[in-house]
């Protein structure tokens, strides 16, 4: 059940129509969610980012990923801007690939509260191997269409 605190957190958004700074640090930033007008409805959104960004927690090189992040709303939905701020916040955080996809459907899930979440973490190769990286929060969601994430698996330049 939404507790009052987050109930009020999630209803009164502070970046959207407004400049904000991207924060410097995934926990620096605010992921936030406004409550679904359709909580009685089952239906799946999705979220891709074919950009992301994070760094090599040893070596600080960039690592790339591409994000696919589907989600079957509970009382709220994620706040796409707030969610691009959230994402961005990575560009200067250290993580391996499992541990920052994981994290990022964690947080998720916390803040938002989903019936059902999803996420494929789809990495480009780090020492000439690809890291795929995917995690959903139980079984997937019966007579629901949920398409295929879409991304092929890594063939290089070939």
């Amino acid at each position: 059940m939404t507790s009052p605190k987050t109930a009020a957190k999630n209803t009164r958004l502070t970046q959207l129509g407004h400049s904000v700074e991207s924060p410097a640090q995934p926990e620096d930033a605010l992921l936030e969610c406004v409550p679904n007008p359709h909580p009685d409805s089952d239906y799946v959104a999705r979220y891709v980012c074919p950009e992301f960004t994070c760094l090599c927690p040893v070596t600080g090189q960039p690592d790339f990923a591409h994000l696919v992040i589907d989600y079957l709303p509970g009382p709220f939905l994620v706040e796409s801007k707030s969610l691009k701020l959230y994402l961005g916040s990575f560009r200067n955080h250290g993580g391996f690939h499992e541990g920052t996809t994981l994290d990022i459907a964690k947080r998720i899930v916390r803040e938002a509260q989903p019936r059902w979440l999803r996420i494929g973490g789809y990495w480009y190769p780090r020492g000439g191997i690809p890291i795929d990286v995917f995690y959903q929060t139980g079984p997937m969601p019966e007579g629901l269409w949920i398409p295929d994430q879409g991304v092929p698996p890594y063939r290089g330049r070939g």
